[in-house]
């Protein structure tokens, strides 16, 4: 295996980062949290008769921490595709198990399970303890691990791959062979809330940042596709740059496919004889790869390279500029799934299916692999986030000329799940949801709507301007929401926690009435309202008079301390604040009644009302 002066690397990678830390530190103080690092260098010996591998893998963790580290912990992801496992009971136990796995765990045959298994694990040359304990190795180490200090752990072990079941495995159902995700003994995360040594079930990840040398030995006729950059292109056959090219393979029964990404936290990997390669730069320079079996199935595929370089543009104009050399799509898994500079996606789809589910994956590289939010504990952030900027994507891509709400169906959606009485709170861990559909509908749907909440909270130019920051300020690291909150606070003005503690730690939602229009003196109209609903939210409310003229005004809740400013061409009148205890408002305009025709609660349809029946109130003629 490879040296590396890890030293010198460190402090040469170190230096750019500091460099644009200060830049950013002249707009926004810069958030003061340590990051743990993990650089791994792997070796892998494939059998694909046997559908198992042997591996060899260096690791050298910093530990950044203040706090001296007595013991760590690696996740073994493919020990859930084990009858019996933790992910075999839980989806045989939940109401709603998906469909995808059902019951498919517990019927796995030997041949057909899958398994990490640690033959050896030194840190630092010594020999330490460890114990597989379903998904998770917990190891004692020999020698702790000092604040700001580092070791070297280096290890061997045995997997195999299991039937493709959910998002790992072997032969999927559209044939591909090999989709490599969560195929290695990862580090776990040690960040400021401790440990994260999660068991797998089947739901989100949080993983270390880092380096990632890895060399995959396979025989020679499979076609590999990586979240990284390979690094050996020609010993590889020559024709991996370009689509037609025969292959010029070196003699031998196998391959070694050599790759490395850098600042990720993961690497993911798929490999299948019949792969097509298609090659497209971008026009920010981002080297596009797809791979895919060709054939009808996947005709769509040929239309794919110019529609995410579309769609590159506008992300990076809109959510922050995607920062690696290239990013992957590959034809794989058993749906979508992201992983760093990568995602892996089923390929038989119709054109509209094949770019949503491209769109989302890609979206993931900024919420998730980049801004690198604990997705266990906020899966909100992660899948919420990109389902947001997802609808604004594909309206760009396809509707750009209409001035359509693209979120408007996520609103009507989940104000209709809220009243069911399925709903949870977000600040539930995704692995304790009690049902599929409460995580689904809250970590997509309501996840989203925060986003498209906050901006009718504060206005579209200071939530523009707050995502860009939140991208340039909490990349490469792992946000939170407060951290989030913060950033928008400091954009607009405003004090915003109420909304986040309602938002995530509740299932309270909004819903106002217009309850009155009465006469308030010769020249006066006052405007009654009711809050039925236990969340508080500012009020958009328009006037409209018989001549046709009509006002805008908001009412801001007092615990914002201010009020969200007019965008550009628009008259907004704020009112006298409503306080939250208050279960009524009055507004009263100088406005002779009899000019008024109708009021209306979010003329626009902004804001998430479970009830849009009492929204307005026609004066009778």
């Amino acid at each position: 295996m490879n040296k590396h002066n890890t030293s010198f690397f460190y402090i040469k990678r170190a230096f750019p980062l500091l460099f644009t830390l200060c830049i950013i530190n002249l707009g926004f103080a810069q958030p003061d949290r340590w990051l743990q690092k993990a650089s791994y260098e792997m070796v892998i010996d494939f059998d694909v008769k046997k559908h198992q591998f042997s591996g060899k893998q260096e690791l050298v963790y910093y530990n950044n921490s203040p706090d001296q580290l007595d013991r760590v912990f690696y996740h073994l992801y493919f020990n859930a595709f084990q009858p019996n496992s933790m992910m075999d009971v839980r989806s045989r136990t939940i109401d709603d198990p998906d469909r995808r796995v059902g019951d498919r765990i517990s019927k796995l045959k030997d041949n057909e399970i899958g398994y990490h298994k640690i033959t050896s694990l030194k840190q630092d040359g010594k020999s330490v303890k460890f114990d597989h304990v379903g998904t998770i190795l917990e190891v004692e180490l020999a020698t702790p691990i000092p604040a700001g200090g580092k070791t070297v752990l280096n290890m061997e072990f045995d997997a195999q791959v299991p039937l493709q079941i959910r998002r790992s495995g072997r032969n999927n159902k559209e044939g591909i062979d090999y989709s490599m995700t969560q195929w290695y003994p990862k580090l776990c995360e040690y960040d400021y809330q401790g440990w994260h040594a999660n068991p797998y079930i089947g739901r989100e990840f949080h993983g270390v940042w880092g380096d990632f040398d890895v060399t995959i030995n396979i025989d020679r006729n499979y076609i590999v596709a990586a979240g990284g950059t390979l690094q050996n292109p020609e010993e590889c056959g020559g024709g991996y740059e370009s689509k037609g090219m025969e292959l010029k393979l070196p003699k031998g029964d196998k391959l070694s496919w050599h790759f490395k990404a850098e600042n990720v936290h993961d690497f993911a990997w798929a490999a299948d004889p019949d792969y097509t390669q298609v090659v497209h730069t971008a026009k920010d320079g981002t080297i596009l790869r797809f791979f895919y079996q060709e054939g009808e199935p996947t005709a769509a595929w040929a239309e794919l390279p110019a529609t995410v370089d579309k769609a590159l543009t506008y992300i990076n104009k809109h959510f922050g500029k995607y920062p690696y050399p290239s990013y992957t799509v590959i034809q794989g898994g058993d749906g979508g799934m992201e992983y760093a500079m990568a995602t892996l996606i089923t390929g038989h789809r119709q054109w509209m299916s094949l770019v949503g589910v491209t769109v989302h994956e890609l979206l993931h590289s900024w919420f998730q692999m980049i801004l690198g939010t604990n997705e266990s504990l906020y899966p909100w952030m992660d899948e919420g986030f990109t389902s947001f900027a997802q609808n604004e994507v594909m309206k760009h891509l396809f509707d750009p000329e209409s001035d359509r709400d693209p979120h408007i169906g996520n609103l009507e959606n989940y104000a209709g799940f809220a009243l069911s009485g399925m709903a949870e709170p977000l600040i539930t861990h995704a692995d304790h949801y009690k049902t599929n559909r409460a995580y689904g509908v809250g970590s997509y749907t309501k996840g989203s709507l925060f986003l498209h909440q906050i901006k009718y909270i504060i206005g579209e130019k200071a939530f523009r301007k707050g995502m860009l920051n939140y991208f340039d300020i909490w990349k490469f690291k792992h946000p939170n929401p407060n951290d989030f909150i913060r950033i928008m606070e400091k954009e607009s003005g405003l004090e915003l926690d109420w909304f986040r503690e309602y938002f995530i730690n509740t299932v309270e939602m909004p819903d106002y009435g217009v309850t009155a229009i009465e006469k308030a003196g010769k020249k006066e109209t006052t405007i009654s309202f009711e809050k039925i609903g236990g969340m508080p939210m500012p009020l958009d409310v328009l006037v409209e008079l018989n001549d046709g003229t009509k006002k805008m005004y908001t009412i801001p809740l007092r615990i914002m301390r201010g009020h969200k400013a007019s965008e550009k061409g628009e008259s907004l009148e704020v009112m006298e604040d409503w306080p939250w205890t208050h279960p009524t408002y009055k507004m009263t305009l100088p406005i002779k009644k009899k000019k008024v025709k109708r009021v209306q609660i979010d003329p626009n349809t902004q804001m998430l009302d479970v009830n849009r029946d009492n929204n307005e109130l026609i004066v009778a003629p």
